[in-house]
């Protein structure tokens, strides 16, 4: 385990020690800003910007024809990319593609594996997930005839912050028709047992799926040998494809003949789409789960952010990741713990129990820090009612730049700055 000290001169040996560091240059940095906040939107690398320059002069010149001559041609560009992002959840390629928004995924997915019957009708989620997903997952229990507030289970958490394995599985009764959680909790960064989860709930017969937004691209997955049934997540926190770039989703290779209740012509078969047909024969597996023509300018970053990413070496993103969180934690609890600064970490310690970023609680005014630590060109996260949210990228940000914003809040609290923000919340999106 790496030994930590608080001092500037080790923040500066850190980073001479990363491997990663030459990836720093690739991106495009704001100037005067310390960004800790690629869990909700990665940074533009110069390599997604030239796919996406790429992708804009073929529409240019090839017109329609970019359809089936661009390099790399818009009809299988889906597939494509999702034959890439596989290796990153452990995937079979076939078994991933690049489609659609998060939200849309879990409603194409969600309508495929939950299939109430009898006393098995409920879907079993938890009380921390993001809204987004529980919206969903509510629309879905109600198009079957059922009620929401009696067939949506939500396991409790016993600290507001994370919620315990066994509590889920403990929930995992007769009644259960489906699993759906978050591989990582969006507010405290809590790494879920994807591979227990699963084990657990298909021991009791029920099929699980994941929304992997705050893993995919920091956390290694192995969905394939985990035996996941599906999953969906985004392009552009941890992938850095931008904002409205494509979503990504998975389905285990044994479903291959799962039929997707939400047909579009985009899961047509390849071959015979453009007969245009008036019965939908769905591509096999997770590729049958497009709906729409895919947004190739929203998907074109994605090209480069993941070639990058590849040449990176997952598993150095990952090490990166861990001891850029550790070291953050260690800073966290040797100068802002004790008063006047008050904070307490909100992440799981356990290196194997946290995503890619900490959440840092403070009884009262974390959200007037936020808005101070903006002004000083520090860009981070406040989520209601206590948490900062702190997310070192592995492939841009520097443990020197950690350090400085840890700095960067003690000088807040000292000279009272922070007192002087508007009392009401700026949140992030």
């Amino acid at each position: 385990m790496t030994r930590f000290d608080t001092t500037e001169d080790s923040a500066l040996e850190l980073d001479r020690l990363d491997p990663l560091g030459p990836y720093r240059e690739r991106f495009c940095l704001p100037e005067g800003v310390i960004y800790l906040l690629g869990n909700s939107l990665g940074l533009l690398s110069k390599d997604a910007e030239a796919s996406l320059q790429r992708v804009l002069s073929e529409w240019k010149e090839l017109a329609i024809r970019g359809w089936l001559e661009a390099s790399e041609p818009w009809f299988t560009f889906a597939e494509r990319l999702g034959e890439r992002a596989a290796s990153l959840v452990g995937a079979a390629p076939e078994d991933v593609v690049a489609t659609g928004t998060t939200t849309v995924n879990i409603h194409a997915l969600v309508s495929a594996f939950y299939e109430p019957r009898g006393a098995r009708r409920r879907i079993l989620a938890d009380e921390l997930d993001f809204p987004s997903d529980l919206y969903a997952l509510q629309s879905q229990v109600a198009l079957r005839g059922l009620d929401p507030e009696r067939d949506l289970v939500l396991v409790p958490s016993r600290d507001a912050r994370t919620i315990e394995e066994e509590d889920v599985i403990e929930r995992m009764t007769e009644e259960v028709a489906l699993v759906f959680l978050p591989s990582v909790l969006y507010r405290s960064g809590q790494l879920l047992d994807m591979a227990r989860l699963t084990r657990e709930a298909h021991e009791r017969g029920i099929p699980i799926g994941f929304d992997c937004c705050h893993s995919a691209g920091v956390v290694r997955h192995a969905f394939d040998e985990w035996g996941v049934d599906f999953a969906t997540w985004c392009g552009y926190k941890y992938l850095n494809a931008g904002p409205g770039s494509s979503a990504f989703l998975y389905v285990n290779g044994r479903h291959a003949s799962r039929r997707p209740r939400l047909a579009g012509w985009f899961g047509f078969v390849k071959e015979r789409q453009f007969e245009m047909l008036p019965r939908f024969e769905p591509q096999p597996g997770a590729r049958g789960f497009q709906i729409s023509s895919p947004g190739i300018l929203g998907s074109a970053p994605l090209e480069g952010a993941l070639d990058l990413i590849l040449r990176a070496g997952p598993e150095r993103i990952e090490a990166k990741s861990r001891q850029a969180t550790a070291y953050l934690i260690h800073l966290v609890d040797e100068l802002l713990t004790q008063p006047p600064y008050d904070f307490r970490v909100g992440t799981p310690r356990e290196p194997h129990r946290r995503g890619g970023h900490v959440a840092l609680h403070r009884g009262g005014g974390a959200h007037r820090i936020a808005a101070a630590l903006e002004e000083r060109g520090v860009i981070v996260d406040y989520r209601p009612p206590d948490v900062l949210r702190i997310a070192p990228a592995a492939l841009y940000n520097t443990f020197h730049e950690i350090w400085r914003a840890v700095h960067h809040i003690r000088e807040i609290v000292d000279s009272g700055e922070h007192a002087s923000q508007e009392d009401t919340p700026a949140i992030i999106p």
